[in-house]
């Protein structure tokens, strides 16, 4: 019985993809290659292996917009999510995420290996088609270990179809798995198109799988790399900044922009609803809106000035009129991913305090914080069941930040990389006479000022987009922001601040790395559990 679990969780051959992959199956056939015999079901394949972990709209544990809830910037209210535990410092060796997120990328794993190992079964006219999608099939293996090693940091190593020997044996340490992946990121990239598709764009091409590449460098510490590929990016001059930022994550923008580099569109799910205003919206005057994660006073007050300056140190106002009223003076990055107490929704006030409004912080379905994500809540959906969002799980202005930080990292910060920040500040909206970062209240700033205000652009950039977790993991600060409470909306009572409280968390310096789960140990016996579980 262990070898048969032991081939299940590491082999993966079981194909229990989406419907409409196993739709395509021969009735008769009773092994893959059997099904495996057209270019429709090649790009089957890669549509399945999209879809099942990175472009599900109902997959609560892996939206990417979910994720916030894993960090300070949001809370997540259902356990069964996973976000809200990990961030609350509640885990184990036995709890269900790590269970979760460790079956279900090797799985996949599994899958690709097979898929990618027979890929040159199916009868295709255009051998250039064969190519690009024995590509993104590679490219999507990379990116799984991307995310593995990421997470767990030693973990089992193939790049074939796994056999019962290969699966007990030990891990390969994470550096020596990136010592591969990265070189391999570079020849899959090359052997994919350069441009995007005019349909079936949430695939991999040549540039958003170096983007994606591009972001791992930057994870791992590999600053050099990271540099070269967002200038590589940068120098192809196929993206750009959308020019309202607002815009971008409502219907206006989401889909006419040429800023989202990484898709995840109508298409890559067949046209399924999308349930962002559900997820993430108010109740409101109807039962869709569930608020399952919202913004923590933590983000809220991460909000700098309009003029680029921390709430902490601005002359205009002092710190308390900042924490008390959060749209004062504040970076209009702000509004247009924030809403809170006062502020109006659907042509009505937020109340929060108002035991008779659905939007007080006490109802089950409502906001603990007393604040929501405005990105991806449309106003459009209130009254609807579902909604048809274009979404972007990857931006050109991560391309931009990436470069900058990058070069901060590596204490050679050059026009370049002060343009980059330029760029983005500019498109916010702030004060450029103040914020511009070549100005003169800049000249002496020193490799840590450079590394607060490219951190803390990146989390008020990013904030509702999922890149927050990786960020406080990666620049170790876990340990400060995540042993903090988290706290809501703050006012004035009896001459004091007082903020909603929502939970106590805590964070211990083994948990930069997860554990692996009881049962994956009992099942590998090539696994070592991590130190401090």
């Amino acid at each position: 019985m262990k070898k048969i679990l032991i081939i299940f969780a590491i082999i993966g051959l079981s194909l229990t993809g989406c419907v409409e992959f196993l739709d395509k199956t021969d009735p008769t056939a009773t092994s893959f290659v059997e099904f495996f015999n057209d270019e429709e079901d090649l790009r089957r394949v890669v549509y399945s292996s999209y879809l099942d972990v990175f472009t599900h709209p109902s997959s609560h544990q892996t939206l990417f917009y979910m994720e916030e809830g894993k960090s300070d910037n949001a809370y997540s209210r259902v356990d069964g999510h996973h976000h809200q535990r990990i961030a609350n410092g509640n885990i184990n060796s036995t709890t269900s995420a790590f269970l979760f997120y460790y079956e279900l990328q090797m799985k996949h794993l599994g899958r690709l290996n097979t898929f990618v190992d027979n890929a040159d079964i199916p009868y295709v006219e255009d051998e250039a088609v064969r190519t690009k999608y024995k590509a993104i099939l590679e490219a999507l293996r990379v990116w799984h270990y991307f995310k593995l090693t990421f997470r767990w940091g030693d973990v089992p190593f193939h790049l074939q179809p796994a056999d019962l020997v290969d699966a007990l044996q030990p891990t390969t340490p994470k550096e020596e798995i990136l010592d591969q992946l990265f070189p391999l990121a570079d020849d899959i990239a090359s052997r994919l198109p350069e441009d995007e598709y005019t349909s079936d764009k949430y695939m991999f091409n040549k540039y958003s799988f170096k983007a994606l590449t591009m972001r791992y460098a930057l994870y791992n510490g590999r600053y050099e790399l990271a540099a070269q590929l967002a200038k590589e990016i940068m120098d192809s001059e196929k993206y750009e900044l959308y020019s309202n930022y607002e815009e971008l994550f409502q219907y206006e923008g989401a889909s006419t922009n040429n800023e989202f580099i990484m898709h995840f569109d109508m298409q890559s799910h067949n046209n399924s609803a999308t349930n962002s205003f559900r997820d993430l919206g108010p109740h409101y005057r109807t039962g869709n809106g569930q608020s399952y994660v919202v913004p923590l006073k933590s983000l809220v007050d991460s909000y700098w000035t309009l003029q680029g300056r921390p709430i902490s140190n601005c002359p205009l106002h002092t710190e308390e009129e900042y924490l008390l009223d959060p749209n004062l003076n504040r970076d209009p990055r702000y509004e247009s991913s924030i809403m809170g107490h006062g502020d109006t929704f659907y042509g009505e006030p937020i109340d929060i305090y108002n035991t008779n409004n659905p939007m007080f912080f006490e109802n089950q379905r409502a906001s603990k914080s007393g604040f929501w994500f405005k990105k991806f809540v449309s106003e459009a959906d209130a009254f609807r069941s579902g909604g048809n969002f274009d979404f972007g799980l990857l931006r050109y202005a991560e391309v931009l930040l990436t470069y900058a930080e990058a070069k901060i990292m590596l204490n050679d910060i050059d026009d370049l990389a002060l343009e980059s920040i330029n760029m983005i500040r500019q498109r916010a909206g702030l004060d450029m006479s103040i914020a511009d970062v070549t100005g003169a209240e800049y000249s002496d700033f020193s490799q840590e000022d450079w590394i607060n205000l490219i951190r803390n652009e990146r989390r008020i950039e990013f904030a509702g987009e999922g890149l927050r977790y990786e960020d406080i993991i990666r620049w170790e600060i876990a340990e400060e922001v995540l042993n903090q409470p988290a706290l809501g909306h703050t006012r004035m009572e009896n001459g004091e601040m007082v903020s909603l409280k929502i939970e106590d968390r805590s964070f211990q310096p083994h948990n930069y790395r997860w554990p692996f789960h009881e049962n994956s140990l009992r099942v590998e016996p090539g696994l070592t559990q991590n130190p401090g579980y």
